[in-house]
């Protein structure tokens, strides 16, 4: 309700008000209810009816794996606690990309995203209101990972940000126009030399170099992958851990390291899209939904494909899986995403100024 509404309503008298709640009544057998749609502390008609309900999911790429078997618990958890059965929508691609679609029209009920910026943009755009992050634990930030770098067989291990500087590298990773993951590359590259004693100028510097090798750049992680292992480009690829982990998994045998003097905590939150939840009359599983992201079922389903789990005790269970990063840099310890878009990849930006540079050479 705007704040023109609520002043008009302030002004209904009680008998108008009694009306209302006699048409409504006499309406009953005729309808669930008075209201079409849901306050924000109202919940959902639907969870308490038992009605079936359906959510649709838009997340980014690389997590798509875990959400087949999130999914499925959650689902099972919510019929057994309220009765009600609930079908999930999904949707992932490249995190910049996915962002616009929402703010664009595809009604989201709940977003998975690569980095807080992207939900800032959803939220600008009036469709999820201001204090998400404190919807759910730990600020929203639902999983975290960091970079790794991928090598082909036969060749050494990369475990230093100014190997890739060298010249002689091909380097793999997505666009950060319109990849979350590829914006956390570019954060990792930066902070490798800007976070250990280095200058801005001979940060932008090393980043010259490092793209004037960078032969393609995909749209989202998942493409990029695709070029390094279906393709054979490359002869480095920038990835998130997790992804690299998730193959390794299946068998993969491409050697790689996680940079551990430096490196970026790659931190993807949830939110729910007040708008939508609200048209579809969704907002109570939604909100659901996005806790149970936290819970050590689904936190523990996060870790077995490759993610760094929140919850702590999960953490502790599967410390051994994941290589120790000395100097773990967040997005705050580089001004947060306001400083962070306008610095690098607004139009005309850092990212941009390099690409500029580099065509021309």
């Amino acid at each position: 309700m705007n704040s023109s509404d609520a002043a008009f309503r302030s002004k209904q008298s009680v008998p108008r008000l009694g009306q209302m709640m006699v048409v409504c009544g006499m309406l009953g057998w005729l309808m669930s209810g008075c209201s079409g749609s849901e306050s924000k502390a109202g919940g959902s008609t639907n969870a308490a009816s038992g009605q079936s309900a359906k959510l649709t999911l838009v997340s980014y790429a690389v997590t798509k794996k875990a959400y087949e078997q999130i999914i499925p618990k959650f689902v099972a958890d919510w019929k057994a606690k309220t009765g009600q059965d609930v079908t999930f929508e999904q949707s992932y691609g490249g995190s910049g990309s996915q962002t616009r679609a929402v703010i664009d029209g595809l009604e989201a009920d709940v977003v998975q995203l690569a980095l807080a910026g992207d939900v800032k943009k959803i939220e600008k755009a009036q469709l999820i209101q201001p204090g998400w992050e404190k919807e759910t634990p730990n600020d929203s930030i639902v999983t975290r990972s960091v970079v790794a770098l991928v090598t082909r067989p036969g060749q050494p291990k990369f475990e230093k940000w100014s190997d890739l500087g060298n010249g002689q590298l091909k380097v793999i990773t997505a666009n950060p126009k319109t990849s979350g993951g590829a914006k956390w590359n570019f954060l990792a590259l930066w902070s490798g030399v800007a976070q250990t004693g280095g200058t801005e100028a001979q940060a932008t510097t090393f980043l010259e170099k490092v793209f004037k090798n960078v032969p393609v750049l995909p749209k989202d992680a998942r493409e990029a992958s695709d070029v390094f292992y279906k393709q054979g480009q490359g002869d480095v690829l920038i990835n998130y851990e997790n992804e690299v982990l998730l193959a390794k998994q299946q068998g993969d045998t491409q050697p790689f390291a996680v940079p551990t003097d430096v490196n970026i905590s790659i931190d993807a939150p949830v939110a729910v899209v007040d708008t939508n939840v609200d048209k579809h009359g969704t907002r109570k599983v939604a909100e659901a939904f996005a806790q149970y992201l936290f819970a050590p079922d689904a936190q523990r389903e996060f870790a077995k494909v490759g993610f760094r789990p929140v919850d702590p005790t999960v953490a502790k269970e599967v410390e051994a899986q994941f290589p120790k990063v000395k100097k773990p840099v967040t997005v705050k310890d580089l001004g947060g995403w306001s400083k962070i878009n306008a610095q690098f990849f607004d139009d005309g930006a850092t990212f941009d100024r390099i690409q500029s540079k580099v065509a021309k050479s």
